[in-house]
């Protein structure tokens, strides 16, 4: 009898982790990009958060710009059998503060790589994502659009 409700509560703690790796993860700032806020060594927890649930200001983690979108396979190797993109020079995962969501004003202002976007607002399925130090950053100033299939979820906190 006790056996069992030990091997119960084993098995109740080993899904109770199992679910919270899956909701939440932490991640190490690597970098300048998004100085002052976040300093390069400095750990951050991050909740799993669904694109539409996001607003401009949040501070967000998404797969870096080589990198397969969570949940999906990296691209198929290239013709010589080699990874068409060399995984190893990109950041598995990237931390940006949302500037724009779908529905909101395109930012041309601040964003140049959007000033010739097509439209008034940000697409569906789109984000516009910056560093805090625009000098050190590469983002959607450089990159345009985000895809919203690239984020993990939202920083709640930093980790002491």
């Amino acid at each position: 009898m006790i056996a069992g409700l030990a091997l119960i509560a084993v098995a109740g703690v080993v899904l109770t982790v199992v679910l919270l790796r899956r909701r939440y993860l932490v991640v190490t700032v690597e970098g300048e990009s998004m100085l002052p806020s976040y300093l390069p060594g400095e750990r951050v927890l991050v909740r799993r958060t669904p694109p539409d649930s996001l607003r401009a200001g949040q501070v967000v983690v998404l797969s870096g710009f080589a990198h397969a979108p969570p949940g999906k396979r990296p691209k198929d190797p290239g013709v010589s059998g080699r990874s068409a993109i060399d995984l190893s020079l990109s950041p598995r995962w990237i931390i940006k503060r949302v500037t724009a969501v779908p529905g909101d004003p395109i930012p041309r202002d601040t964003v140049p790589a959007l000033r010739t976007a097509p439209g008034t607002r940000v697409p569906a399925g789109r984000l516009v994502v910056l560093g805090d130090n625009p000098d050190r950053s590469h983002d959607s100033r450089l990159a345009g659009y985000m895809t919203a299939d690239r984020l993990f979820g939202v920083v709640l906190r930093k980790l002491g």
